[in-house]
């Protein structure tokens, strides 16, 4: 499998020189099998503008929850709104119609065109806890945030496994879902807004620090961690010296780069995610 980062900031963009390095959109992942374009996209944030395509969309996106940061950039996609396109949109709801929900944030007066509006063939699905989608095996499950339900992915195929939880309020011990989508997967992206020093003035916003990142995936025998969805003013310095303090196996995301699976943990190009 190859998994491109498309974007990896937090909360809102984050624009101008000192975010040039690790990028300044939001949470979006491309993920492909080998070989072939890229038919399963993690969150809809502004990153989602990135994904480079010979021909226009063909798969899912699977949203973890709604909040504007993983949501933003579905009208503004041009491989996902185009005429060609073929999108199934998966997203977590509580009783509520995928579609009502996302016309609730897309759509007069808060946009110009609602769910109707936007062009190919587009379908709107409540997640299942687990589903088979664009030959990968996809198990959903709850995990702590804040602000309406979240879910976290774990995403199989050609027997690697990836874990995708951007949004994560972990404390000090894992939820029974979360052991079950994280425990000896190949690769984890996994929530790192915040810095241990921060934590308690910002603790109150739902999500986690690094070193918790880092503790986690250690106790669930992680094989590569990606500390992702970067404080929105968090600046290329001070991502530097979060990647010098991780130990061998982690990584900080940085946006434009695949990593690609294989035998050995995953490796980094800095490149955009395509067809070889």
């Amino acid at each position: 499998m190859k998994v491109g980062l498309l974007g990896c900031r937090g909360s809102f963009p984050a624009t101008g020189a000192a975010f040039s390095r690790y990028g300044g959109d939001t949470a979006a992942v491309a993920i492909a099998r080998d070989g072939e374009e890229p038919s399963l996209l993690l969150d809809a944030g502004t990153g989602l503008r990135n994904l480079e395509r010979s021909r226009p969309f063909h798969g899912t996106v699977l949203l973890t929850h709604w909040h504007w940061d993983h949501t933003h950039g579905i009208p503004f996609a041009t491989q996902l709104d185009h005429p060609e396109a073929r999108v199934t949109l998966v997203a977590p709801t509580e009783g509520i119609p995928v579609r009502s929900v996302l016309r609730q944030i897309l759509g007069p007066p808060h946009f110009p065109i609602g769910p109707g509006g936007l062009r190919g063939a587009w379908e709107f699905e409540a997640r299942e806890r687990l589903c088979r989608r664009e030959g990968f095996e996809i198990l959903a499950l709850p995990v702590p945030h804040k602000g309406g339900l979240t879910l976290g992915y774990r995403v199989e195929a050609d027997g690697q496994a990836i874990a995708y939880l951007p949004d994560h309020a972990f404390d000090s011990s894992p939820t029974r879902e979360v052991g079950e989508l994280c425990r000896g997967v190949d690769l984890l992206i996994h929530d790192g807004q915040h810095r241990d020093a921060e934590f308690p003035t910002t603790a109150y916003l739902g999500h986690t620090t690094v070193e918790r990142a880092v503790r986690l995936a250690a106790s669930m025998e992680v094989r590569r961690l990606v500390v992702f969805h970067h404080d929105p003013a968090r600046t290329d310095d001070e991502l530097d010296e979060i990647g010098r303090s991780l130990p061998g196996w982690a990584v900080v995301a940085r946006q434009g780069e695949t990593l690609t699976l294989g035998d050995a943990v995953a490796t980094r190009e800095a490149h955009s995610l395509s067809p070889q």
